[in-house]
């Protein structure tokens, strides 16, 4: 078993300058698909563009994909129109196929061997659980019937794949290597007055005049692109990006992959209808089919036992697919919002984010990053305002998700202080294993590698104070009040926030 995802099985060649800019016309901190899209889009627009990156290219969420391309939202349709309406519904889901034609597009004008390849989409009935009842299929049967009013190529399958139950199908969704493709658009980037570096150590966004502080150097620029998978605070204000953050929920997925024979699907994309939903994406290789499933979601940081959040998977997985042989494990995050939808668009002067792509993160990265070449080149846009970062949730569900979402923060900050941590010492710490402890009157992350060495860290998050709990999974420290998570030295994996646990003696 391999716990990494499918897709780094292979080098990535890396990007590093040390010899930077002094000034460029656009910064983009990030290098996966939303920043190296709209790095791409912007080079083409005659912009000098530099894209910076602290890990390697793809080496966030990019990279921990499953890789449906899909126009699919992870808010079904039908609650889409009851959401914001026809036309709003249609054009969120135009955004989705919009994208598989830019993807297309790149991989055909720049030759990247990324395996694109057009395959159907289907949401289906439950995949666990009793026979579909009268209300599943009735809604399916109206959810393929308003795709097809909105122009979309929908169909209601009274016998879908891998269960036999109740399906929609969907025509020309896709499939591809996103590492390969994300290379691919790093190459393109990178030259000719633009610059691609990643393993950079990006500091602060500084103002009059705009620049970023990168490896110590100071690199002025006229606006700046944060693609980060949780938008870092840039120079928007503390205030400002605290508000921002609390219309953004991050949610960890486990994913799976194994070889199959004959009794996996054909090659396509398969979502079913519970809540957290499964997905599937099955592809072909030399010798057999190779599936990709997942799901089991939770609010990152609030799951006590994300072993068994595997356990759950497999079983699922075995249960549909016999055959499968599973070679490789994995864990990502998706951002949600209050709404259903991203927030894409400027922040404060000359500055821009893109973010809450929920389980659409590769199509949606790929047109926020159009999107964002049009917000810097004050070209008009039609997802816009429906996408507007600044926009506030109206509908009585949405504002219902947004309370009840930022409900964690005051919880967990109060019982964490109010707790208890583990008992005893350092020595009840397992080897691979990790405690919250109380040492000295101070809560510490006390990690112990397999070596048996000791790694004693802050368990005080350093975004907003509340304590970090030990995923066994992956071997990390997560937060559950905004998804911050760390390496088990303290670094940052992903934030909200920016600065590392601080390391105890």
């Amino acid at each position: 078993m391999i716990d990494q995802p499918l897709w780094r099985d292979r080098s990535v060649p890396e990007f590093g300058s040390s010899d930077l800019p002094r000034d460029v016309d656009v910064v983009v901190v990030g290098a996966g698909i939303t920043g190296l899209t709209a790095a791409y889009f912007l080079k083409q627009a005659g912009k000098r563009v530099a894209v910076f990156d602290r890990e390697r290219i793809a080496a966030g969420e990019s990279g921990n994909t499953s890789a449906h391309l899909t126009m699919v939202t992870d808010l079904r349709l039908l609650q889409l129109v009851d959401r914001f309406g026809r036309d709003a519904a249609r054009l969120a889901w135009e955004g989705g196929a919009t994208a598989l034609d830019i993807i297309e597009h790149n991989v055909t004008t720049l030759g990247i061997a990324c395996g694109f390849q057009r395959v159907p989409g289907f949401v289906c009935s439950a995949f666990v659980g009793d026979e579909a009842g009268e209300d599943e299929s009735k809604s399916l049967v109206d959810e393929a019937a308003c795709a097809s009013a909105l122009g979309f190529a929908a169909q209601y399958l009274n016998r879908g794949p891998v269960t036999g139950r109740p399906a929609v199908s969907y025509a020309d969704q896709a499939l591809f290597h996103p590492i390969d493709y994300l290379v691919g658009l790093a190459l393109a980037v990178n030259g000719d007055g633009c610059v691609v570096c990643d393993g950079a150590d990006v500091g602060d966004v500084i103002q009059d005049p705009l620049a970023v502080n990168v490896n110590g150097q100071t690199i002025t620029c006229r606006d700046v692109v944060i693609a980060t998978h949780m938008p870092i605070m840039g120079s928007s204000g503390f205030a400002g990006t605290m508000l921002f953050q609390t219309k953004l929920y991050p949610y960890s997925t486990y994913v799976l992959g194994a070889t199959a024979g004959d009794d996996a699907p054909e090659p396509g994309l398969y979502f079913d209808t519970s809540d957290p939903y499964y997905y599937m994406r099955v592809h072909r290789t030399a010798n057999a089919k190779y599936v990709i499933f997942g799901g089991a979601d939770h609010k990152t940081g609030q799951a006590s036992d994300t072993e068994a959040r595997f356990a759950q998977i497999e079983n699922t997985l075995r249960t549909l697919v016999p055959s499968a042989r599973i070679d490789h494990r994995w864990s990502g995050q998706v951002i949600q919002t209050a709404d259903g939808l991203p927030y894409v668009g400027r922040t404060a002067d000359h500055q821009y984010a893109a973010t809450g792509f929920a389980g659409n993160g590769l199509t949606f990265g790929t047109l926020s990053g159009m999107m964002l070449r049009d917000a810097i080149m004050e070209t008009a846009n039609p997802w816009q305002s429906l996408f507007d970062i600044h926009r506030k949730p109206t509908s009585l569900s949405a504002l219902a998700t947004l309370v009840g979402e930022n409900v964690d923060y005051p919880f967990y900050y109060i019982k964490d202080r109010l707790g208890g941590s583990a008992g005893g010492g350092v020595e009840n710490v397992p080897r691979g294993g990790g405690k919250v402890l109380t040492l000295d009157g101070k809560r510490v992350a006390c990690h112990r590698t397999s070596d048996g060495k000791v790694i004693k860290v802050s368990a005080v998050c350093t975004h907003l104070g509340c304590l970090v709990r030990w995923n066994e999974a992956e071997a990390t420290w997560d937060c559950p009040c905004h998804g911050s998570r760390f390496t088990p030295e303290g670094l940052v994996i992903g934030g909200p926030a920016e600065s590392p646990l601080e390391r105890l003696d």
